[in-house]
């Protein structure tokens, strides 16, 4: 039977994985049909047989069956029902026995790098954390500029960088943070890469000894939990609270090599680092000859409350490496970033940046610092801030009815996300799931920890969620919030 197999194979996707329901029965569905187990030109059962066979509600089975219908992997025929569509294997039905995954043989390092946050958990819907909205970007201007810079390209153009990037695109860099984020440097210390997370691998790679410690927040941003483990480095978790990373007597018996901080926006609380804690682990990185990776991700989205400053702006020692990421204000896909190097830095960066990455894409690089120059990603900055700025107070809005002393929300004054923080024995997993039945994905802010235990919530976007859907979403987090922490009260 169909519904029997998919149970085994949901079964297994929810042991393995953190998908939302929908996207678990999606995966399902897809491979039964890509081994053949359904075959083209069957007849699937209906949704509403589908869901009661399966114990799901029929919003989680109708959402994967669309987005199976829009991939091309089904065909809706008025009046008939739902087949598997003629571009799926016309093979036979492979026994079930055959179908059982088959884990490769990886590495240690393997293993972790691909047992939690995989890329289907952090699709682009509304609500998800960390996406822009790229639909508006000028993509007819972009163009121009790229064909532009194709056109004219000389030979020098086409090869590798080994100079850390375009000059004029490092210049501009450099003019920017020199003006908006109180980082003192020169265009020389710039080096561009292909985002943030090259950019924590290179000063893993430099900086640090496979097996060293690294201080990283808890909770933490993903990627970077990626990028630091691939390394090779020991991740040493320090609690954040309000203040941001509070390294205690415990942590300082785990002296550090490398110090990695979101301290403007911490990700994913929220949190910001106040000047006392900016100085004390500006002390801690010279008392341990540690060297401090400042993510500064977001900064360029700030709604409430005066400018928060970098950290590298109070550095005297050249201890902190600053990165930060073109994704936000223009699309993710750009794949464009910077790190900003101490200046006895800049050789050893430059020369292992070449050897290890290849650096090129420079037409790419052309078109942006023109871009920049032209003052079109100040015009784009400034449209999306007041994009973000409406979206960002309709979520607040809808959210208001579940607020109140089991629930409350950090983060709202800076960047596309917030986090509704709960209490600290409530399963935000399980509330995480709900939400998913409704079509709505968030993250529970439990994911994101590495040690903790004490930390739950939920991780809100509102980056790419349109205006009109936030308005529509927003009122259902927060009843399904409401209900869950009425659920929590009653089990006390």
């Amino acid at each position: 039977m169909l519904s029997e197999f998919l149970l085994s194979e949901l079964s297994r996707l929810r042991a393995a994985s953190e998908l939302p329901l929908h996207r678990q029965l999606y995966e399902a569905l897809r491979r039964v049909m890509l081994e053949g187990y359904l075959q083209a030109g069957e007849r699937l059962a209906s949704s509403r047989d589908l869901a009661r066979g399966l114990g799901l509600s029929r919003n989680t089975v109708i959402t994967a069956l669309n987005q199976l219908t829009v991939e091309g992997y089904l065909v809706s025929r008025v009046g008939s029902g739902t087949y598997v569509s003629d571009n799926c294997p016309k093979a036979a039905p492979k026994p079930r026995a055959r179908l059982a995954a088959q884990r490769p043989h990886l590495s240690r390092r393997g293993e972790t790098l691909t047992s939690c946050y995989t890329a289907d958990q952090l699709e682009v819907q509304p609500f998800t954390a960390g996406i822009p909205d790229f639909s508006a970007f000028p993509v007819a201007l972009w163009q121009r500029l790229q064909n532009k810079h194709w056109r004219m390209s000389y030979p020098e153009m086409l090869d590798y960088s080994g100079a850390g990037g375009h000059a004029p695109l490092r210049r501009a860099v450099a003019d920017y943070l020199r003006v908006f984020r109180s980082v003192q440097l020169d265009a020389d210390q710039v080096i561009i890469t292909a985002g943030t997370q090259q950019s924590i691998a290179l000063c893993a790679q430099l900086l640090a000894d496979h097996g060293d410690t690294l201080w990283i927040e808890d909770p933490a941003y993903w990627g970077a939990i990626k990028a630091l483990t691939a390394g090779g480095l020991k991740l040493h978790p320090v609690a954040v609270d309000g203040e941001g990373m509070a390294p205690g007597a415990a942590d300082e018996a785990a002296p550090p090599r490398l110090i990695y901080v979101t301290p403007s926006h911490q990700y994913p609380t929220g949190a910001v680092m106040s000047l006392a804690r900016r100085r004390l682990l500006l002390a801690t990185a010279r008392r341990h000859g540690a060297w401090i990776l400042e993510d500064d991700y977001d900064s360029e989205f700030r709604f409430s409350g005066p400018p928060v400053s970098s950290l590298a702006g109070l550095d005297k020692d050249e201890r902190v490496l600053y990165m930060g990421t073109f994704s936000k204000v223009l699309y993710p896909g750009l794949k464009l970033g910077y790190l900003v190097v101490p200046k006895s830095l800049i050789g050893p960066f430059r020369q292992a940046h070449y050897d290890l990455n290849r650096p090129g894409q420079m037409p790419l690089q052309a078109a942006l610092s023109e871009f920049i120059e032209m003052g079109h990603f100040t015009a784009a900055l400034r449209k999306s801030r007041v994009s973000y700025a409406l979206r960002r107070q309709s979520l607040l809005e809808g959210l208001k009815p579940c607020l109140g002393e089991h629930a409350f929300i950090s983060g709202a004054e800076q960047g596309l996300h917030l986090c509704v923080r709960l209490p600290p024995t409530l399963d935000d997993q399980a509330l995480a799931r709900r939400i998913a039945e409704h079509g709505l994905l968030v993250r529970p802010l439990s994911g994101y920890c590495l040690q903790r235990r004490d930390a739950r919530g939920l991780v809100i976007g509102y980056g790419y969620a349109p205006l009109a859907g936030i308005m529509q979403g927003a009122p259902v987090l927060a009843r399904l919030i409401q209900e869950e922490i009425r659920r929590w009260k009653a089990g006390f």
